[in-house]
Formats: structure tokens, sequence, C-alpha cells
């Protein structure tokens, strides 16, 4: 809806300066009320709001399901410092946000729901099941797909799945749904619905995991303790010392030697170490 139209001022202006001072322009009152009421006159009712700001609920998948139940769903969208507080409170009944950021304006993240909500309209996908399978749904997040070929730099399709066997595909990707919510988006599983089996193998993969970063952290000091004990702190003698700079390169060898004048262009050697 061009907003203009429902200006109310020779220049149709639509925007002020904010009271009280502060950068940016403000969107009025009132041509955002008489492009409401020209919507509410058409379809006959008051109908359901959404106004984008970083100041609502973050949008979610059950939120999606939720607004797709709706016959008509109207999308109000600020610029720069907003919309007057005073319409807003008189027209708008859910205030959305889709993430903690802030844009220039609401049609970005319009458009984004659009194409979310839409998808949960009965009969908008050609196969409903996949709406109902994907990411976030029952708060999990999708299993991995595969296609064609069955083999591909040398990664191979998990067996179960070119099995035909399908109560044991479909445990292979539940099991993977929560794998992926455990590992990647763990906030997720707190509304997810898991049986008790289910959680029992979530525990054994946090566990698993804290013992490998354990693990990993300690080779790591492992590494660098034998690193400075195989230094012999001799080292005109040491194979890592650059007489040019007369300092340990054994760190950033490369990045120093590749403009010194001593090292060969054609084989990489540096010529006095040999």
């Amino acid at each position: 809806m061009y907003k203009r139209q429902y200006a109310f001022n020779k220049h149709q202006k639509v925007d002020d300066y904010p009271y009280g001072g502060g950068a940016g322009m403000l969107m009025q009152a009132e041509p955002v009320y008489l492009a409401y009421q020209s919507i509410e006159e058409k379809i006959g009712y008051r109908p359901r709001v959404v106004y984008l700001t970083p100041q609502g609920s973050v949008f979610n998948q059950t939120m999606a399901k939720d607004f797709a139940k709706e016959k008509d769903l109207v999308f109000l969208c600020g610029h720069y410092e907003g919309i007057d507080e005073r319409v807003l409170e008189e027209v708008v009944t859910d205030l959305v946000s889709i993430g903690d950021y802030v844009l220039t304006g609401g049609e970005l993240p319009a458009m984004v729901m659009m194409d979310s909500i839409s998808r949960m309209v009965p009969g908008v996908l050609s196969n409903q099941e996949s709406g109902e399978t994907e990411s976030f749904a029952g708060n999990l997040l999708e299993y991995p797909q595969y296609s064609r070929p069955e083999e591909w730099h040398g990664k191979k399709v998990p067996p179960v799945l070119l099995s035909g066997h399908h109560a044991n595909i479909e445990a292979w990707r539940r099991e993977q749904s929560i794998l992926r919510t455990a590992k990647n988006r763990p906030d997720l599983l707190k509304k997810a619905d898991l049986t008790n089996k289910e959680w029992n193998q979530v525990r054994q993969w946090r566990k698993q995991w804290k013992e490998e970063k354990e693990q990993n952290e300690l080779l790591g000091i492992i590494a660098e303790k034998v690193s400075e004990e195989d230094c012999t702190e001799q080292c005109e003698s040491c194979q890592k010392y650059c007489p040019v700079s007369e300092e340990c390169m054994a760190t950033d060898e490369n990045v120093r030697c590749t403009e010194c004048e001593y090292l060969c262009e054609a084989c990489g050697i540096c010529e006095l170490k040999e």
C-alpha cells in the first residue's frame, strides 16, 4: 500500500521531526491510521496487524504456524526512527522482530515472515510433509540429507538410507535431528518432546563432547610444552635461527623468509643454511 496517498498535507509528507528532539524522522500517526482504516473497510473486520520492530518477540516457526491460520494479515513496516507510538497502541496486535539487530526499515523482515508463514498455508507446498519435517518442526533441527551419487569425494551415503527399511530410516533421521539440535542449538531442546531414552542419549553425547574437548585442550598443552623443551637455546647452531634477523624463526619462518634476499626463488631454500 502506498502510504503517501493517505498524507493529509499538500506536500504529501508522512513523516516529521520527533518531539523532544533526536536524530531522524518519525512516521506520523494519521497516514498510518488512514491506511489501516481503508483495509478494515475493505475486508469488513479488524485484521491482525504485525508491527516489525526490534522490541518485539523474536519470530519463530511456532509463530509462523499461528499467523498462517489468519484469513488476512497486515504487516506494518516502520522506517528509520519508526512510527508515532499513539497509532501503534491503537492498531497493532503483534510486535515481532526477526533478530537482535537493527535494519533501516521493516520491509525485509516482513518479506522474511511472509515467506515463512506462506509455507505453512495448506496447498502452498507441493509436498505438505516437507513443511512438517524440516528444521524447527517439533523444536528440532532437520536431519542431514543426501542424494546421488552414493559416494562423493570419498564420502559415502549412510547405509541405512540405502536399506529401504522405512522404520530404520525414520529412527536414524530422528536420532540425527536430536544430535544436530543438541550440538548446534541446545536451547531448542528445552521445548522439544523427547523420550527418556532420547534424553539419556543426549546426556551421553554431552559427556562425550566434554571429554573430547578436555582431551584436545590437554593435547594442545602437551604439544606446546614439547615445543618449548625441543629448544636447545643454542641458537647459532639451530636450523631455525636466522643469522640475518638474529631471531628464532620457528613460528613465523614462512612469513619473514619470503621477502629475504637470501631465499632462493627457484628452490625456496635459504642460502645461508646450506
